[in-house]
């Protein structure tokens, strides 16, 4: 069996090391805070409302529409820039923990992603609140989100593991991602959606992974079918970015204690 898919099957076993360790990171960074990690839902509560309410009296739109697409969209970037981010440096800063214990090195990007998931399971109810807020409609089709986050999540997983791995070998992508995520949020739709661009534009917007990764998401969330393409894109990019992930994992896995 190669390596790296029996690192992978070795994380897999160990799910529950890899909770309590997401877990732990989480209470660790919010220790004696009274609201704890609700500062970030907070935080987002402020910035739907302060965006959501000036932006639709500015263009004129619904606001039972605009506000609660206007929240999918910054909790789904939020969760998704925050992570891409930190898996730049998700090897080098357990570099401890890699020379001393022999664990598997893709348990370290599945704590990653959980700890996010912790953060997202948080955020998530206020897209609710703001929906009944607003009288916003919610559908049966509410219930597809969950299938489709999963899809984004294991997306989102072979990211963070080729990230992380090209971050351990070179340092500078740990600051060149933070340089470059505030100016991706503008080409993906997170404060707007892709019908209320020209076609032109909507079609070149979809060669963005991250943009296909909240549509899939927020379309059942809005009770809205998903089209078959953004389907495709989210299951393609899963297969070939998981083989390609897969091989450098398997070739580069060996150096990434010496890397860090």
């Amino acid at each position: 069996m190669p390596p790296g898919i029996a690192d992978i099957l070795e994380t897999c076993h160990k799910l529950n090391l890899v909770l309590y360790m997401a877990w732990s990171d989480v209470r660790a960074r919010y220790k004696r805070s009274v609201l704890g990690p609700f500062w970030m839902t907070l935080s987002t509560a402020i910035g739907v409302v302060g965006l959501g309410f000036v932006w639709s009296s500015l263009f004129k739109m619904d606001r039972a529409t605009y506000v609660p697409s206007l929240c999918v969209g910054l909790i789904l970037w939020q969760f998704i820039s925050n992570g891409i981010v930190e898996a730049a440096s998700v090897f080098n800063k357990q570099s401890n923990i890699i020379r001393n214990l022999s664990l598997p090195l893709s348990l370290y990007p599945a704590q990653l992603l959980l700890r996010h998931c912790i953060n997202l399971a948080h955020n998530i109810p206020l897209f609710f609140v703001v929906a009944l807020v607003l009288g916003t409609p919610l559908t049966s089709s509410v219930f597809l989100a969950l299938p489709t986050f999963l899809l984004v999540a294991a997306n989102i997983y072979w990211m963070m593991m080729l990230i992380g791995i090209l971050g351990a070998r070179f340092r500078d992508l740990e600051y060149f991602i933070p340089m470059i995520m505030p100016l991706l949020m503008f080409f993906t739709p997170v404060m707007y959606r892709p019908d209320a661009l020209p076609s032109f534009m909507a079609r070149f917007m979809w060669l963005n992974p991250f943009a296909d990764m909240i549509e899939i998401i927020r379309y059942p969330l809005l009770g809205q079918v998903i089209p078959l393409h953004i389907l495709a894109i989210n299951a393609g990019m899963l297969l070939v970015g998981s083989l390609i992930t897969l091989a450098f994992f398997n070739a580069k896995r060996n150096r990434i204690a010496f890397w860090v």
